[in-house]
């Protein structure tokens, strides 16, 4: 079964590979990733900064240069570089266009903090990690194209690794001085909660909090590790159909998740890997152990390879990296 796993996963990277092999052979660009997080201990832990990461380790790959800019500073060998593109992770702050740059504006969370003004600003290209809400937005004279969030696929990996966490029910994320609904319901469902996030000791009982804070390295591992991955999105998320990053790495991993609703529904190669509910006694059915209708370890394998292929980074960065060379090229 591992080995079937490993499989699958490798033929998709071999896949990506290939299509990376037709990447343009121009001299390389200057990227600059513009993040929302503070340039501080704090912001180090913030999830736009792990993404940001690994979008430019994959720009690399492709042979690009790529520095990951935070709010207030801008950490370069050389700050006399010239960014020859921009990508704008909007967060919150409206992004600061860089003059002489292919600006390239991906909204990935917070529909509801962009406003119509901010969209008309001159970006060479627009990207929402929203099908619907890409189609609803643009206008003839305002195209919104929809570029999904995506995975690390050489860390989120079906194979089971020394170290990966057993849980039952799990979830990660802060509680946000809120009872988020899927924690609130799982409890009442009766599921066997393991949580891991600070601010929570004011919802639920301290024996389902397992820590406050997961390290990034190793969620790949917690979600291999789980019976279930539980997953939920901001209101404005769900309501315009932003697709959780939380999902594209837990089905990476072989996990299987319920996940509230949103519109629109999820991308066709999570495959039976995530289920949603509308009802307490819906999601008790959903977690309870030996649940029918949930895919096998091989299914489970062979969607997790789905995701390899085309929502990787690799994959998002190819995109990225055509869209700049015919902006410069429509420039030219």
């Amino acid at each position: 079964m591992i080995s079937r796993a490993r499989n699958l996963v490798n033929a998709a990277r071999s896949r990506a590979k290939r299509a990376l092999g037709g990447a343009p052979a121009e001299a390389p660009l200057s990227w600059a990733i513009k993040v929302p997080a503070p340039d501080s201990p704090e912001g180090d832990v913030w999830g736009d900064v792990f993404y940001a990461e690994d979008l430019a380790r994959a720009l690399r790959r492709l042979g690009q240069t790529v520095y990951v800019d935070r709010w207030e500073t801008r950490r370069r060998p050389d700050p006399s570089v010239q960014d020859d593109v921009a990508v704008h992770l909007r967060g919150f702050h409206r992004p600061e266009l860089v003059d002489g740059a292919v600006n390239i504006l991906w909204i990935i969370s917070h529909p509801d903090w962009v406003s119509e003004e901010e969209l008309d600003l001159p970006f060479d290209l627009r990207l929402a990690a929203s099908v619907p809400w890409a189609a609803v937005m643009s206008r003839p004279d305002r195209e919104i194209r929809p570029l999904l969030q995506a995975t690390n696929v050489e860390r989120f990996t079906p194979e089971p690794q020394p170290g990966d966490l057993e849980s039952g029910v799990l979830f990660v994320g802060r509680s946000r001085n809120i009872f988020r609904p899927i924690v609130r319901d799982s409890i009442a469902a009766g599921a066997d909660l393991e949580v891991y996030g600070d601010l929570w000791e004011q919802f639920i009982d301290g024996r389902h909090i397992k820590a406050e804070y997961l390290d990034n390295a190793a969620a790949p591992g917690a979600y291999r590790g789980a019976r279930i991955v539980l997953n939920d999105h901001w209101d404005d998320m769900a309501q315009h159909g932003f697709v959780s990053n939380r999902l594209f790495d837990a089905v990476a991993a072989g996990a299987v998740v319920v996940s509230d609703e949103i519109t629109g529904g999820f991308p066709v190669e999570f495959g039976g890997s995530v289920r949603t509910y509308a009802s307490v006694d819906e999601l008790r059915g959903l977690l309870a152990e030996g649940a029918s209708g949930w895919p096998t370890p091989e299914e489970r394998a062979a969607t997790s390879g789905k995701v390899a292929e085309f929502h990787s980074f690799d994959a998002r960065a190819m995109t990225l990296l055509v869209s700049a060379r015919e902006a410069l090229a429509a420039r030219a």
